[in-house]
């Protein structure tokens, strides 16, 4: 038979000190004796005591738990900004639930935020990507929380940490041309994605200023199977192109497989620059060269802001944090294997002169 959990009133009654001792010790009051301390946290380690938060908020105490809105888990940057979110708002004493949209069930971005609500949060990280007129629909319609975003366009209105989509698309583009490549492919996320659409937006931009256009155009839904099917279909629409801009480092890796399943060769005819700098990246073949996010730090950001917004609403100030480019094997020269294989053929006719 289950045992009944632990009360506050068990745990005084084990330390031998009253209920409103164990309450300020709970509560990190300084008016408590460090032998005292000592003895509630040994009596609340003996009973296994874990305390009540919704009990606590539902008594008039301040809520101290974070909500997290996100897409899927199983893309890697959003699960690396849920993991930061959890490692800070822990740090700093918050509790996070998280409420995921299931699109397989057309679950609405409301549904998540009226979850969150009904356990009594009032403060949200949303991690969906959002045009900036939904963003300021959400805001409106949820006046009774306060509401941080992650995927808008870091200059809307509505109070954000975001990632300035300009800093690495530009670095990608201008790093390739001055390369020698021309010929560009660009294989973006989904077409109803805000930050796909702003990535997209940029290497346009940037290849117009070298009076560059794309060759070709395509579009995945952020993992590894869509960039494999998507650089196929570059392939058979402009087969021509030796540089691929990806919109994410999931489905450059699907691009590499692809690739490497076709007999083309990375860099030497076909250079491959991925966005975000996802842990595995560095160990992808070749290792691949993107952009770097620093998602621990959107975490970071977001949590301090949002807390430091809650007490004073004149500090909610939004933040526009950089990406810079990482290059590493997958990108080279263009035209470099055809210079090699000509370069192997000299050297053979040079060798074949001398044995006649």
């Amino acid at each position: 038979m289950k045992s009944k959990n632990a009360t506050l009133e068990d745990v005084a009654r084990h330390a031998g000190v009253s209920y409103q001792t164990v309450s300020r010790v709970l509560n990190k009051s300084a008016n408590v004796s460090e032998s005292t301390r000592r003895k509630v946290e040994h009596a609340i380690e003996t009973l296994r005591y874990v305390p009540n938060r919704l009990a606590q908020q539902l008594v008039g105490k301040q809520s101290t738990t974070l909500g997290l809105v996100t897409t899927s888990l199983a893309l890697h940057a959003p699960s690396q900004v849920a993991a930061a979110v959890k490692r800070y708002a822990n740090a700093a004493d918050y509790q996070v639930l998280i409420a995921m949209i299931d699109e397989n069930v057309n679950q609405s971005l409301q549904d998540c935020i009226n979850e969150l609500k009904s356990q009594r949060v009032d403060k949200v990280i949303i991690n969906v990507p959002l045009e900036s007129s939904a963003a300021e629909q959400v805001v409106q319609e949820n006046d009774d929380i306060l509401c941080l975003f992650l995927d808008v366009d870091p200059y809307s209105a509505v109070f954000n940490v975001s990632f300035n989509p300009a800093d690495g698309t530009r670095a990608s583009v201008k790093y390739l041309y001055e390369q020698g490549h021309r010929e560009f492919a660009l294989l973006a996320g989904p077409e109803q994605s805000v930050s796909a659409n702003l990535r997209l937006k940029s290497w346009l931009d940037t290849l117009e200023s070298y009076r560059l256009k794309p060759v070709s155009i395509s579009h995945g839904n952020w993992d590894a199977q869509s960039g494999y099917n998507g650089v196929l279909q570059l392939l058979r629409e402009a087969p021509e192109f030796s540089a691929l801009l990806v919109g994410n480092d999931q489905m450059a890796l699907g691009v590499l497989s692809a690739l490497h399943q076709r007999g083309v060769a990375v860099p030497g005819q076909i250079s491959v620059i991925g966005y975000d700098d996802t842990y595995e990246s560095a160990f992808f073949h070749p290792a691949l060269t993107t952009v770097s996010l620093d998602l621990d730090l959107q975490g970071k950001e977001a949590v301090a802001r949002l807390l430091l917004a809650s007490e004073q609403d004149e500090q909610r100030s939004s933040s526009i944090l950089p990406a810079k480019l990482v290059v590493r094997s997958s990108t080279g020269i263009a035209g470099q294997q055809q210079r090699d294989l000509k370069q192997i053929a000299e050297q053979l006719r040079l060798i074949a002169s001398r044995l006649e």
